[in-house]
């Protein structure tokens, strides 16, 4: 290794092969040279070809204590904080992505020193009990994500994901007994429409499978961006699997605006309405984001509101101590207290 390399942390999940660096950790599998980077911008085999190395372990671009309704999560946990955090680099590359500044690493961004340790006593003077990592794609963040979440929850605090879902089975294996809850951005329904923002369908699918397996409380984020996913056809059908796997998933459908290489207008309020009908026929908990409109639990039993929202900020909760209705005991999803 060079100088400028010996204080970069060593990466997990790797293997050498035919003199060069095989990346293991998602279904890329980027194979590099001496030198060279993966798509996700953060792993790089080092200058001997010996060993793979992680650019942003022990590094943040960002923290922050946010309304827990932000990641979204709605179901989880309602109305309180929670401290998140953040560094650069991602493995998909959506031509829409609303931050890529930190997913393709601009010379913009700087960079902060962090440590496991670091964390804890942040979330601990933060008054949050969880911490969400987030902003970036947390899941190429490996190596500081699987050493900061055992401390954490050894601690008491919850651990949550706001991810891509795209990482292969063994590495998620690694963390998944760590973690309380996740937000995962299902951006497709079809191959095709995953190789367009260089992703796999079947490789986020199985780790939303292997997340509600785990007992880990899961929500979905659809970003309906017009000229990538709009397609009513594999819309249904994506609500069909959810529907499979868990009707109560809370599921977000999120309205797109320009950014970065997608210029597209942003999603029509009336294509966001017409989706939304789609999916609750068949689901009870679906949540409009980046609309101008306030968004409310109705309980499964009795039809009561019993959470309303005005953006991120609780209007009103009728939740009872258990997280169930108020007025008829209904348990709609909700995960309170600790």
């Amino acid at each position: 290794m060079t100088s400028s390399e010996e204080g970069l942390a060593r990466a997990r999940w790797w293997h050498l092969e035919n003199g060069l660096v095989r990346c293991d950790l998602c279904p890329h599998a980027c194979l590099l040279e001496p030198g060279g980077r993966g798509l996700c911008g953060v792993r790089k085999a080092s200058s001997n070809g010996e060993a793979l190395l992680s650019l942003n372990a022990g590094f943040t671009a960002s923290i922050h204590l946010d309304p827990v309704e932000k990641k979204p999560l709605y179901h989880w946990h309602p109305g309180t904080e929670i401290l998140s955090v953040g560094t650069v680099g991602c493995n998909l590359r959506c031509p829409f992505c609303q931050n890529w500044e930190l997913a393709r690493w601009d010379p913009s961004i700087s960079l902060q020193p962090i440590t496991p340790e670091g964390l804890l006593e942040a979330a601990k003077q933060s008054g949050s009990k969880a911490v969400a990592f987030t902003y970036n794609e947390p899941l190429v963040w490996f190596e500081f994500l699987s050493d900061a979440a055992p401390l954490l929850q050894r601690e008491g605090f919850g651990v949550v994901l706001v991810t891509n879902g795209t990482i292969n089975p063994e590495p998620l294996k690694e963390i998944l007994p760590f973690l309380s809850a996740a937000n995962v951005d299902l951006k497709a329904f079809t191959v095709e429409g995953y190789r367009k923002l260089g992703g796999f369908l079947e490789t986020v699918l199985e780790t939303i499978v292997a997340l509600k397996n785990a007992k880990v409380h899961v929500e979905l984020t659809h970003l309906l961006v017009p000229g990538i996913n709009v397609d009513k056809a594999a819309f249904k059908a994506m609500i069909d699997w959810i529907c499979e796997i868990d009707e109560g998933i809370p599921f977000h459908l999120s309205r797109y605006f320009p950014r970065w290489k997608w210029s597209e207008p942003e999603t029509p309020l009336s294509l966001m309405m017409e989706y939304r009908e789609i999916a609750s026929r068949k689901l009870p908990f679906v949540y409009m984001g980046n609309v101008p409109f306030s968004e409310a639990t109705r309980c499964r039993r009795c039809g009561r509101d019993i959470v309303v929202r005005e953006g991120y900020n609780i209007a009103h909760i009728e939740l009872d101590p258990h997280g169930k209705c108020r007025a008829c005991g209904q348990d709609n999803g909700f995960i309170v207290g600790q």
